[in-house]
């Protein structure tokens, strides 16, 4: 059987800042995301099933990465868990969706976030190949499974 990768594409708009950074992205900025989430495996082959001739349902991939990723991060503001505790408290007053992670908020840190939540998630047969996110239209970042073996 052929190995072959299927890719789909995701949307998101969020908000984050780089504390330390020497330009303008210290400050609370947005962006609108697309993150292109490619897998690989091999057609299922079994006629009974009702997956037959599919690496992954579509339907499944963007349930699992809507859960992940999409549903989280869409219209949030990300910042990191080490920002004073009176602005987290401060903005989490006056916001819904504040998240906090343990990293710098880049799209280099986010994808390798993304990569590894995604990896746990997927069935035995389907690997994740790479991702790429993109934080511009003229900008994204790119992450590869041979890259981080």
């Amino acid at each position: 059987m052929a190995k072959i990768r299927i890719t789909k594409a995701y949307k998101f708009d969020m908000a984050h800042s780089l504390p330390g950074h020497d330009g303008l992205c210290k400050n609370i900025h947005g962006h609108s995301y697309e993150l292109l989430v490619t897998l690989i495996g091999e057609p299922i082959n079994d006629p009974d099933s009702p997956k037959f001739g599919m690496v992954i349902d579509f339907k499944d991939l963007k349930k699992i990465i809507r859960g992940l990723i999409v549903d989280e991060l869409d219209h949030s503001l990300i910042m990191r868990d080490d920002a004073p505790e009176e602005l987290l408290i401060q903005m989490k007053q006056n916001f819904e969706r504040i998240l906090q992670v343990d990293y710098q908020p880049t799209s280099e840190n986010m994808i390798i976030d993304f990569a590894e939540r995604i990896q746990k998630a997927l069935p035995e047969n389907v690997k994740l190949h790479h991702l790429k996110l993109w934080e511009t239209v003229t900008s994204y970042t790119e992450w590869y499974a041979e890259d981080n073996k």
